[in-house]
């Protein structure tokens, strides 16, 4: 279908002026915008209005439009599909039609704001963000005032409609642009939008319609949280403004250090002090967990320090799925900084027995082998030195 002439689809001719070609558009819009005209081709020839008022407004694209027509690249820069007017800043169909005319009721329409977010933070103990815990905090948000009810007046005192804007809550204003002058509609400053003028402010909260309140809250800490974590309730912040939702509450976490554990991810660390003798000749430990139930856990004959054994299931459960990490017992090998002259003589013989040590005076006494040879038993009085 051959595209029709945009002069012809404003009704206007090629020699009318600039301000001629803004009144037609804005008859032609007021005519077909699909909020007025409901006929099934409104929108169609809205949109075709629209097109042609962004190319005969610019005073570039319309001299080439006069020169080449539709051929100007089809559009020279023309023919892009429509995506709303936005000559003037403004949106889609609704933003147009109140930019230049208000509302078809002829009344604000003051927008909805949502309320602000809080945000308050809470201490736990390590076991707490391991295992979960319901806690109450107190929060400091803005509620609707009870006085006036959300209304700004001191009850039983009158609300006058505002004189400015005479109970419309907008008020229009002319402004002179490249493209002429154009009327636009905005929200009665004198009202703040509203129509209505309080006299006598509510006596608590002095016209805002809301006031300040401490709540307290039960909040559920889910199980395996951890510092710098935020857990989120929805509804519990800030009031909204003009019938808006209320804001959020979000719960900041911090953890205290645990005396023995700590933590890597989803598992826990416990380091275990083990002694020379111990991880020579191998040793049964005791390792607590935070379940209460400590482990007897096997230490092998010549286990290295820094070795790490794995108590599956003993960690901390994953906050989203509650599958528990691991308990990794990492051994923390402890070599001695002081010992007692028949320590230093043990040591000594063990080294020799080693043959890593230069020869050394030794206690004939310690030398002496037991029944079941003589390296066991000198292991075994290094084991019984160091305890």
């Amino acid at each position: 279908m051959a595209k029709r002439d945009y002069y012809e689809v404003l009704g206007v001719s090629r020699t009318d002026s600039d301000e001629e070609i803004r009144r037609a558009f804005r008859k032609k819009a007021m005519e077909f915008h699909p909020d007025r005209n409901k006929n099934s081709d409104a929108e169609e020839k809205f949109k075709e209005v629209n097109e042609a008022y962004q190319v005969l407004s610019d005073q570039k694209k319309r001299s080439q439009y006069d020169r080449f027509g539709h051929a100007t690249g089809a559009n020279g820069g023309f023919d892009r599909p429509f995506d709303g007017f936005d000559t003037f800043g403004f949106g889609g169909f609704g933003d147009i039609f109140d930019s230049f005319f208000g509302d078809v009721s002829g009344r604000a329409t003051r927008r909805a704001q949502r309320g602000a977010d809080l945000q308050q933070r809470v201490v736990l103990s390590f076991e707490e963000s391991v295992f979960g815990v319901e806690c109450e905090i107190e929060i400091d948000r803005l509620e609707q005032c009870q006085t006036c009810a959300g209304a700004g007046n001191e009850p039983g005192t009158p609300v006058d409609e505002c004189s400015t804007c005479r109970g419309a809550g907008q008020v229009r204003r002319t402004q002179k642009s490249v493209f002429g002058q154009f009327s636009q509609i905005a929200p009665c400053t004198a009202c703040r939008g509203a129509g209505t003028v309080v006299q006598t402010y509510c006596s608590t909260c002095k016209g805002s319609g809301n006031e300040r309140r401490k709540r307290t809250r039960a909040v559920s800490i889910p199980a395996g949280i951890e510092s710098g974590m935020q857990v989120r309730i929805t509804g519990e912040g800030d009031v909204g403004q003009d019938g808006g939702p209320r804001g959020n509450l979000y719960v900041y976490v911090d953890v205290r250090e645990h005396e023995h554990f700590y933590r890597e991810g989803n598992d826990l660390v416990y380091l275990l002090p083990v002694n020379l003798a111990e991880a020579a000749l191998g040793t049964k430990k005791i390792v607590p967990t935070l379940d209460g139930s400590d482990q007897i856990l096997t230490v092998p004959q010549g286990t290295a320090g820094g070795a790490q054994f794995r108590l599956r299931g003993k960690g901390i459960p994953d906050v989203r799925s509650s599958r528990r990490g691991d308990l990794r017992v990492m051994i923390d090998l402890q070599v001695p900084t002081k010992v007692t002259s028949r320590q230093r003589r043990l040591l000594e013989e063990l080294a020799k027995s080693f043959g890593t040590a230069e020869d050394v005076d030794v206690d004939p006494s310690l030398d002496e082998p037991d029944e079941e040879g003589s390296d066991k038993g000198l292991f075994e009085r290094i084991k019984g030195a160091f305890g």
